[in-house]
């Protein structure tokens, strides 16, 4: 069973950096593809970066190209988002999720999912 957890969310200002965390407390995380999403008030879900299950493809959106890396550690059931030169923009609540298939951009393509954490970018 997966069950995902969020942390490393804050208050910073533009041009800061944050590392997400999302650990996993289940026994088969090695076997996932993980992602990570972001939603802001009033705005659907977004795709944000994606992994493949053994770490070698890494996968972004547009808008954070250059400046979000998504990585994992399997040996600790935890995938991680460091992002740079944060934005007013990035301002969300981001959620980590994990896929039995490939790191798609579609969020229905997730089977289990975090509760969020929620990041603020000042400008």
């Amino acid at each position: 069973q997966v069950q995902l957890l969020e942390s490393g969310g804050g208050l910073v200002q533009a041009g800061d950096s944050l590392r997400l965390s999302c650990a996993d407390s289940g026994r088969t995380f090695s076997s996932n593809a993980m992602g990570w999403f972001r939603q802001a008030p009033g705005k659907e879900r977004e795709f944000v970066a994606g992994i493949t299950r053994g770490g070698i493809g890494t996968y972004y959106a547009d808008a954070v190209k250059g400046r979000f890396t998504i990585s994992r550690d399997n040996a600790k059931n935890t995938v991680y988002l460091q992002m740079n030169s944060l934005k007013p923009e990035d301002t969300a609540v981001y959620y980590c999720a994990a896929s039995l298939k490939l790191p798609s951009r579609y969020s229905f393509e997730y089977n289990y999912w975090g509760q969020g954490t929620q990041v603020t970018v000042s400008s």
